[in-house]
């Protein structure tokens, strides 16, 4: 059945998720305009593109565990998925930028005494190289580095995960499911002998 499964999944082109991937967004922008989104559509157009984000950060995070553990091979989705990550982060950072604050000054204000936001710029910043060396010259150009340079991810994930927990600021379950999630599949990241010493 995974054999039938990976062999149908190669016959699909990449630039389909970014195709479907990207829907959501004209519907948020509606959503936003018709009072679909609740009295504060600004903030609410903002909580939907970051989660967004974060969850296609954790849909990256999956590829390699279930290639290893299940044998489904979503390796040609990968780029195209972390390409999508980082537009949704992008369009969350903008809304927020823009939309929310506006104010040049307050921003870094706010990225200074905030450790929330603090903590979600340094997940954009750690995003930054990798968005900019997803094409094939960069993977010629870059050779072994560029492996070891695609592991911030890791880093940008987790600190997307904990960004959430912080906005929230209360107990509420679902950022605490993403967080567990998140540091869930980058145990299972960790090679045989590393796993069997941390159990």
């Amino acid at each position: 059945m995974i054999d039938q499964t990976n062999t149908f999944l190669r016959k699909i082109p990449a630039a389909v998720i970014y195709v479907l991937a990207l829907c959501p967004v004209p519907y948020l922008l509606w959503l936003a305009q018709t009072g679909g989104l609740g009295r504060e559509p600004i903030r609410g157009l903002e909580h939907a593109l970051g989660e967004l984000a974060l969850q296609f950060l954790v849909a990256g995070l999956c590829i390699t565990p279930l290639r290893r553990h299940v044998g489904l091979n979503l390796l040609k989705f990968r780029r195209a998925i972390g390409v999508v990550a980082f537009t949704y982060v992008t369009l969350h950072l903008l809304v927020w930028l823009v939309l929310d604050v506006g104010v040049v000054g307050q921003v870094w204000a706010d990225i200074l005494k905030r450790p929330y936001i603090t903590i979600g710029m340094v997940s954009f910043v750690a995003l930054l190289p990798l968005a900019l060396t997803s094409n094939n010259w960069s993977v010629r150009r870059l050779g072994a580095r560029w492996r070891k340079l695609h592991r911030l991810t890791h880093v940008a994930v987790l600190l997307g995960g904990v960004h959430y927990v912080m906005l929230t600021k209360t107990w509420a379950v679902e950022p605490f499911v993403y967080l567990i999630a998140i540091l869930g599949l980058l145990a299972l990241r960790l090679p045989k002998r590393r796993l069997a010493q941390v159990g």
